[in-house]
C-alpha cells in the first residue's frame, strides 16, 4: 500500500492552528502524523472519509440540509437565551460567524475551556 504524504497540514482542533504537521494517509484515513501534539494526533488518526451519519438530523430523524436549517432557525428564534458552545474544532472564520450568531440572537457564547 502506497501512502500519500501531505506536508504543512493545518490542525484546527484546539485552536492553536499548527500548520507544520506532516500526514501520511492510505486514501481513506490518516495512518501516521509527524509534528502533531497528542490532541492533533488523536484527531487526525480517528477521523476518516467514511460517512457515518446523514448530512442532517432533526429530532433524531434524517433530514435534508434545508429542513435542518429551517429547524435550527426556529429553535434560535424561540430560544430565550441561546448558547453557542464549543468551537474548538472550527476555523477562525467559523468562530467569527458563531459570535455574530450569538450577538444577533441575544445569546451567549462559551468555549469548551470553561469546563
Amino acid at each position: 500500500m502506497e501512502l500519500t504524504v501531505t506536508k504543512h497540514a493545518t490542525c484546527t482542533f484546539c485552536g492553536c492552528v499548527c500548520d507544520d504537521i506532516e500526514l501520511h494517509s492510505d486514501g481513506t484515513r490518516v495512518v501516521e502524523t509527524k509534528a502533531a501534539c497528542i490532541l492533533g494526533k488523536s484527531w487526525f488518526l480517528n477521523h476518516d472519509v467514511v460517512r457515518h451519519y446523514p448530512d442532517a438530523l432533526v429530532d433524531g430523524q434524517e433530514a435534508t440540509l434545508g429542513e435542518a436549517i429551517e429547524a435550527a432557525a426556529n429553535y434560535l428564534y424561540e430560544a430565550d437565551l441561546p448558547l453557542v458552545y464549543g468551537l474548538s474544532n472550527t476555523t477562525c472564520e467559523a468562530q467569527r460567524q458563531a459570535v455574530t450568531l450569538a450577538e444577533m440572537t441575544g445569546g451567549i457564547i462559551d468555549s469548551h475551556t470553561s469546563l
